[in-house]
């Protein structure tokens, strides 16, 4: 089935507050999702942010972020009470203020718990059944605040660090209000997520989600299941994920994240994964896998290394991974984040699980006619992209091409001027074989590369982009329509 879709991510979405949320804001874009004849609306990982402000590198692979609560939602349902100027009102609409914004947000949500609490008990009962991860999740964060935001394997009480039983019931008890208040930020986070869902896929839309393949090294993952990693007595990892020196980088990339330990998991049936998958499956229609190549074969580095340079290569879990998942959860969607380093093991394992893997137009051009990513060497069964969150805009890339690569650019795609290129790569990428067709949303709007995502291998300054209000206009939804139905792609509603 020929589809296509917008990456645009929650935070990104124009709104109240200085964030973009899952209020009206949300249903608005769903709408013009649905008028623009998309079936697809892909997000980054909805988890707590963590270093940074990365969704990459959340505190849980399980929770979603308080950040992304609609105060507004909560106000009009009467569980949360405030004036207008009481709410963060930036003075930049196309950027995020991230610590002004999270110190707003808290005081309203810590209203509401003490306004609704009690309003919700029931609900909350049931959440905390339905969800049993919560419980050691709000415990985590409730005790990593009593900590100053100290890493978990750096607070001062070891017995803790370690879950000593007695420890935690101690734990549990004292910071009991601030770990309902956790819980309760996680429920009204679900309940705002779910009816979200609801109301696009009753429009056609699916939610396409994103899951990092690792979990931070300071996360309630690793506190709560430090068996599930290659960590010490110390509860310290032994080895650490990053990629190989290469083109790019010297260096490589050292992403510093705790690796598994496969092993232990197969003999376990895969538990842990099998209830991280069922849980994204829960909230998502769709899933992508950030660095897939990882179940193949897998870059181990020691713990403590200052760079990724004496890394070396593991066998991953491979087929017995996904036999476990087709087993226990039959019907899942799932698309292989496949870039970088392809080696015969990672060939054979897409080869064998048939998911979508990925191609990114923006890496077509400056090379021969065999490059993967030229619209003439796609797949039907592939997910196709003028760029993802980690990419420059279209219009940022044209810019800053040398001119071997903008000429092979404009020969392929037949465009001229830098302001057409982002028509001219939406175009090729809807008319392509791929089955489905992806853009975020910077390039719908033809913005300049000061409107990127993220720049990978920087700190500060990543993940800070809002769309302005307004810019979703009718014209531009007629416009996708029409390229939609004359690439066959359209939701013809």
């Amino acid at each position: 089935m020929r589809q296509s879709g917008i990456l645009m991510h929650i935070s990104s979405l124009p709104g109240p507050g200085g964030i973009g949320s899952l209020g009206q804001e949300a249903y608005d874009f769903a709408d013009f999702l649905h008028a623009s004849g998309m079936k697809l609306w892909q997000v980054l990982p909805m988890g707590p942010t963590g270093y940074g402000e990365s969704p990459y590198q959340s505190s849980s692979v399980f929770a979603g972020n308080p950040m992304l609560i609609s105060c507004a939602k909560l106000k009009e349902e009467g569980l949360l009470e405030y004036a207008p100027e009481e709410e963060f009102s930036p003075a930049q609409l196309d950027k995020i203020d991230f610590p002004a914004v999270r110190e707003n947000k808290e005081m309203l949500l810590r209203r509401c718990f003490d306004k609704s609490e009690r309003k919700l008990e029931k609900e909350l009962a049931d959440f905390v059944q339905q969800n049993e991860w919560v419980k050691d999740f709000a415990l985590f964060t409730a005790i990593k605040n009593h900590f100053g935001g100290a890493m978990w394997t750096k607070w001062p009480d070891h017995d803790i660090v370690i879950r000593r039983k007695e420890c935690v019931v101690f734990y549990r008890s004292q910071l009991a209000i601030e770990v309902r208040y956790h819980i309760f930020c996680q429920y009204l986070f679900q309940r705002q997520w779910n009816a979200l869902k609801k109301y696009c896929n009753g429009l056609g839309i699916k939610l396409f989600g994103d899951m990092p393949i690792y979990v931070a090294e300071d996360s309630a993952d690793t506190w709560t299941h430090p068996e599930v990693f290659q960590l010490d007595k110390n509860r310290l990892p032994k080895r650490v994920a990053g990629v190989p020196p290469d083109y790019f980088s010297a260096d490589g990339q050292l992403w510093g994240n705790p690796l598994y330990r496969w092993t232990y998991l197969r003999l376990r049936g895969y538990d842990w994964w099998v209830e991280r998958m069922r849980h994204m499956a829960k909230m998502y229609d769709v899933i992508r896998i950030d660095h897939f190549i990882g179940f193949a074969n897998y870059y181990s580095i020691p713990y403590g290394a200052p760079n990724a340079r004496n890394g070396k290569w593991v066998v991953g879990p491979g087929k017995s991974l996904f036999r476990t998942f087709r087993k226990k959860l039959p019907g899942i969607n799932i698309i292989a984040e496949d870039l970088g380093c392809l080696s015969d093991r990672v060939f054979r394992l897409l080869d064998y699980v048939k998911y979508p893997g990925m191609k990114v137009l923006t890496f077509a051009f400056g090379g021969d006619d065999g490059n993967p990513h030229l619209p003439a060497n796609y797949a039907t069964n592939c997910v196709a992209y003028t760029g993802t969150h980690d990419n420059d805009t279209v219009l940022g890339w044209v810019n800053t091409q040398d001119e071997n690569t903008l000429n092979h650019a404009k020969r392929v795609l037949g465009f001229d001027k830098p302001e057409d290129a982002p028509e001219a790569f939406i175009r090729a990428v809807l008319d392509s074989k791929a089955d489905t067709a992806m853009f975020p949303m910077q390039d719908i709007l033809h913005l300049p590369g000061a409107a990127r995502m993220n720049l990978p291998g920087t700190i500060g300054g990543n993940w800070l982009w809002r769309m302005l209000p307004g810019a979703a206009t009718p014209e531009i939804a007629k416009h996708l329509r029409e390229l939609n139905n004359t690439y066959h792609r359209g939701n013809q509603a």
